[in-house]
């Protein structure tokens, strides 16, 4: 059962892929046909655009669902390929098409993909882990060492069932204490009869005993996996570096580490700040910049010096909102700070003053989401105060952040607010993803909209 499900597996999902895609396409082309000027969405050229889809899931190997994915792991890998596919389709597409309709038939399009894929896939994921749940599609599995880590994955097997791993026990020649199977020897007496798919070796296990139990693995086509120690076993994602036969664990890796993320970012970045720059700075700076001049002697943008990526400084763009003074970079404002003006005032509270930072995000100091940069000072205080406080400017600073929607914005009143606003930034950091980036993006507009304590 076992060997026809992964054989048959793949095709089933790809072809489940196709019909989705397909559908999406059907979607798209019926609610665009009232348009006189609608051509349709190049039907002739549809089997080209499924096998394009084709080629890019299974070099991608989209199929192969691992047992321990999470729906976000899902719906992030179909976020790599729906990009991949969408950028070449839109090559052959766009350039051809001149009616007017072209660009908001392919975004229909584009959504429709990502909503009715996204469902799809994560549909799967759910019916794989029920499946595997109720005792099916699982693989049998041993740890050789125990204590420590060992104990503690057993644990994980007997908890999430819907991983599909039956614990069959330890095996370990120290232990003699009853919990175990028998020594190191007895599992390789046994492996076979019990058809062992897995196995977990304790990091602490003799090294000449771990090659025997590789070598024998191979042999027996049995997959091999090493528990990391405790020291090891963090709040985040390890990967590995190849020095020629010698393999290292990189530890601290982040998710923006990857080229394809930070190009992705990227380009959400320069797109959504292009369109701010074009369709609202435009006409906002000359009118926020007369009031401002109107009020006060004094520029109209408030330019600061700032930490960003890899702590290099920047020159963080504001618009004024405060009478010239010499301490901007020492004294955060506070409630009814008598430096600040009246149009100050109301760009404070509405966070306009914000604004001309999407120009540090257009040029590539800033991200729209990131942690938010502090002043010079404020970075050399906080540093000596707060552990992994410079993780923070590990990746480009955001004009809002995961700790801004959280309820930690504006004025640093106690220690705790400063705490709770890097742990927050170092949990977006270790857990990025564009689908994290969307949800902080409509967090602020609701903060915006409801939460105006601290806009002062």
């Amino acid at each position: 059962m076992k060997k026809r499900f992964y054989k048959y597996f793949p095709w089933l999902f790809v072809l489940g892929d196709i019909a989705v895609v397909s559908f999406s396409f059907f979607i798209s082309n019926q609610l665009f046909q009232p348009f006189v000027d609608f051509k349709g969405l190049d039907y002739p050229n549809f089997p080209a655009f499924i096998m394009i889809w084709m080629v890019i899931t299974i070099l991608k190997e989209d199929y192969k669902l691992s047992r321990t994915n999470e729906a976000e792991q899902t719906f992030r890998k179909l976020l790599s390929s729906l990009a991949w596919f969408l950028v070449i389709i839109s090559m052959i597409w766009m350039p051809f098409h001149d009616n007017s309709l072209r660009l908001l038939s392919f975004l229909y399009l584009s959504a429709s993909l990502l909503v009715f894929l996204g469902i799809y896939r994560v549909g799967v994921l759910l019916v794989l882990r029920k499946y595997r749940e109720s005792g099916h599609n699982f693989r049998r599995a041993v740890i050789l060492g125990t204590g420590g880590t060992s104990d503690q994955l057993a644990k994980v097997f007997r908890i999430r069932k819907d991983f599909g791993i039956k614990f069959l026990g330890y095996y370990d020649d120290q232990d003699s204490s009853g919990l175990t199977r028998g020594g190191i020897s007895k599992f390789f007496e046994e492996a076979i009869e019990m058809k062992v798919d897995q196995i977990y070796i304790n990091e602490h296990l003799d090294e000449k005993k771990v090659k025997k139990i590789i070598n024998f693995a191979d042999e027996n086509y049995i997959k091999v996996k090493v528990i990391p120690g405790g020291s090891l076993q963090l709040e985040k994602n390890l990967s590995f570096s190849k020095y020629g036969d010698f393999f290292v664990i990189n530890v601290n890796d982040i998710p923006l580490d990857n080229a394809f993320n930070r190009v992705f970012k990227r380009v959400f970045d320069v797109i959504f700040s292009f369109f701010v720059t074009v369709f609202i700075l435009s006409w906002l700076i000359p009118l926020v910049g007369l009031l401002i001049k109107i009020e006060s002697k004094g520029p109209i943008f408030f330019i600061q010096e700032r930490n960003g990526e890899n702590n290099k400084v920047f020159k963080c763009i504001k618009f004024r909102s405060m009478t010239p003074n010499d301490y901007a970079d020492t004294h955060q404002a506070v409630k009814n700070d008598p430096r600040v003006t009246k149009i100050g005032a109301f760009l404070r509270m509405t966070s306009l003053d914000e604004m001309p930072q999407f120009l540090n995000v257009l040029i590539g100091d800033m991200s729209i989401v990131g942690p938010r940069p502090h002043t010079l000072p404020m970075n050399k205080v906080f540093k000596t105060q707060i552990e992994k406080y410079n993780s923070r400017h590990k990746i480009r600073p955001g004009i809002t952040g995961l700790a801004q929607v959280k309820g930690y914005r504006g004025e640093i009143e106690k220690p705790h607010q400063i705490r709770s606003r890097v742990r927050l930034d170092y949990f977006y950091i270790q857990n990025w993803s564009i689908l994290l980036d969307l949800k902080i993006c409509v967090l602020t507009v609701f903060e915006l909209i409801s939460n105006r304590e601290k806009a002062y």
